[in-house]
């Protein structure tokens, strides 16, 4: 089977039940030397460099507006005026982010804005605590999101190989050892919608059941096997749902839009698209 997944093109990842990446499989590289080239001196131009990570970021706090507003519209009283005020303060850093003028300062407002929302996930599901705790998680909640952002690197890396860019040359998070930089860039986006929205409604639906985690020594909690196969099933038929795109106006699987977003990259990086233009929806 590794073989085969090997000829098609398709990658095989393994997983902690943190959703740390531990290996992944894959077929010949489909390396694409000019697009690399093109990849690399957008790097070392600070300004295409600042344009591409600014995008990045517009497009994960344009989204974290989406899911903040659209939940908001479910509740009252005080849920809603917090899900409303943090929505206003990512208006605000929209604006703020396109006057940045180094990549210090778009890191900085994007920091500012992910803290925020964070803090706010209580008022989204009471499952949630304030804050992200990620390594290790010590809730269920940020479990499941740690696993989800697992699985959702390792689509958005394959796609950026499948498009013959290189996943460890990124923008926003640069260039750092052992990291795929680029592929956590275009992750941003995504974040927002395909992770946090899909997990957040298991809890809210009380899908997730207390056999899904359990709690190790030290407070660290992690998937049981029953979670996990609990978690895959429900992403699998999570990628299939469509999704309106903005730019393409027209609507698109989730399973596919990293390719998608992999491609507009792509056609930024070879000069046919003046920026890059992220996933978002309206």
């Amino acid at each position: 089977m590794l073989h085969r997944c090997a000829a098609d093109g398709r990658g095989v990842t393994w997983l902690t039940r943190n959703g740390k990446f531990l290996a992944r499989v894959s077929g010949p590289s489909t390396g694409n030397p000019h697009l690399r080239i093109q990849q690399l001196r957008a790097h070392d131009d600070q300004r295409r460099c600042l344009g591409i990570a600014k995008s990045a970021i517009a497009g994960k706090l344009h989204n974290y507006r989406q899911l903040l507003l659209r939940a908001a519209r479910d509740l009252s009283g005080e849920r809603q005026t917090i899900l409303r005020s943090i929505a206003e303060r990512h208006a605000t850093a929209l604006i703020a982010l396109g006057e940045a003028t180094d990549l210090d300062q778009a890191r900085g407002i994007e920091g500012h804005a992910a803290r925020d929302y964070f803090q706010a996930l209580p008022a989204i599901t009471p499952a949630a605590v304030p804050g992200r705790s990620r390594r290790p998680p010590t809730d269920p909640v940020n479990c499941l999101l740690s696993f989800g952002y697992g699985m959702l690197r390792s689509s958005v890396r394959g796609a950026l190989e499948q498009v013959g860019l290189d996943p460890h040359i990124g923008y926003l998070h640069g260039v750092r050892p052992a990291k795929p930089a680029l592929a956590l860039d275009l992750m941003e986006e995504f974040r927002p919608l395909l992770v946090d929205r899909f997990v957040l409604t298991l809890f809210n639906r009380e899908q997730v059941k207390s056999a899904h985690t359990e709690f190790l020594p030290g407070g660290q909690i992690q998937l049981t096997d029953e979670g996990r196969k609990f978690f895959l099933e429900q992403w699998s038929i999570a990628r299939e749902r469509l999704w309106p795109h903005a730019y393409l106006d027209r609507d698109v699987p989730a399973g596919l839009l990293p390719l998608i977003q992999a491609r507009l990259l792509a056609r930024h990086l070879r000069a046919d698209l003046e920026m890059y233009v992220p996933w978002t929806v309206s």
